[in-house]
């Protein structure tokens, strides 16, 4: 994924969500809707968030050094984990908080023009911010889905501001719905049931944030269709017998660390030897240029033996 595109979508949703914030706390001011109050958190939240995407970038292109020889690359892992908790406590419990108690205690909503006003504008705003994300996202993410996008995606920056961005339209329509109803039959228990909506909606989201970044920090390896791609590699280089195995993990986004055992044959000399995991080196990078770090074992492949035993068991014995 582009570093480079993930940027520009999270400077135009910071631009847009800190523009939308102070707007919508000034109509929260005028009107008393509690779904202002929600959505103004909502964008003040996403703000930061979007500051936090920034800073975790910024810090992963730190050189590696001594006490961090692979680099900084999950620094932009634990920023994006960093985002769905904030994203979760901040803004999702605060509203579900706020909607209880206006549902318990409504209240008529004066001025009803400036938050509907604002609401109106917002969704403008933050289908611009969608729009961006959704552009930078189709340079990358071929002929998958959306959902596969989301889950395969192993730079998070443009998962976390398309989720971000879908549940900050859905929250606003949320709120122009419930500040609306609350106008039309003069009961404000619409306002606190539609900042429930919006609390409900960003739990959700952000515990989906939240499952998706664990697992790039606990360590993913490369995809089937990469793996597939570093085999070929592998097998395909002159004097490589066999590949016996081989693992893969993501150090960063855009940094992946490959170590493999491969065969060659038993007579092959040490000059054979360097010049042949060279030569594998330089094909495993040459299908993907993110593997950084290459670590090449070689063995001599010794064939599965079955030996018969008084049960009849078979044994497979092959080098590890």
């Amino acid at each position: 994924m582009s570093t480079s595109g993930g940027t520009r979508a999270i400077i135009a949703a910071l631009l847009a969500n800190v523009g939308i914030a102070i707007a919508k706390f000034i109509a929260f001011l005028l009107s008393g809707s509690s779904s202002m109050l929600a959505e103004s958190v909502h964008s003040l939240a996403d703000s930061g968030n979007q500051l936090l995407l920034l800073l975790g970038g910024r810090k992963s292109r730190r050189k590696a050094d001594k006490e961090h020889p692979f680099g900084y690359g999950r620094e932009r892992y634990v920023y994006a984990f960093v985002v769905s908790i904030i994203l979760f406590s901040v803004g999702g419990v605060f509203a579900i908080y706020e909607g209880i108690e206006k549902v318990g205690h409504p209240e008529e909503i004066s001025n009803p023009w400036i938050p509907i006003g604002v609401l109106l504008v917002a969704i403008v705003l933050e289908g611009f911010s969608l729009r961006t994300a959704i552009k930078e996202s189709n340079h990358t993410r071929g002929k998958q889905s959306w959902v596969q996008f989301v889950r395969r995606a192993k730079a998070p920056e443009l998962p976390v501001v398309l989720l971000e961005d879908t549940a900050a339209l859905t929250g606003l329509a949320f709120a122009l719905v419930g500040v609306g109803l609350s106008v039309v039959t003069g009961n404000g228990i619409w306002d606190g049931i539609g900042t429930l909506f919006i609390g409900t909606l960003l739990v959700l989201v952000a515990v989906v944030l939240g499952m998706e970044t664990k697992s790039l920090l606990v360590g993913e390896g490369a995809t089937d269709a990469d793996t597939s791609k570093i085999i070929t590699a592998i097998e395909g280089t002159p004097k490589v017998d066999r590949l016996i195995h081989m693992k893969s993990l993501y150090l960063g986004p855009d940094e992946l660390l490959v170590a493999a055992k491969i065969a060659l044959a038993p007579e092959s000399e040490l000059r054979d030897v360097a010049e042949t995991i060279n030569e594998v080196e330089v094909n495993i990078r040459g299908v993907m240029p993110i593997a950084r770090v290459i670590y090449i074992e070689p063995d001599v492949y010794v064939p599965p033996v079955e030996t018969e035993t008084n049960t009849s068991a078979i044994v497979i014995k092959s080098t590890d």
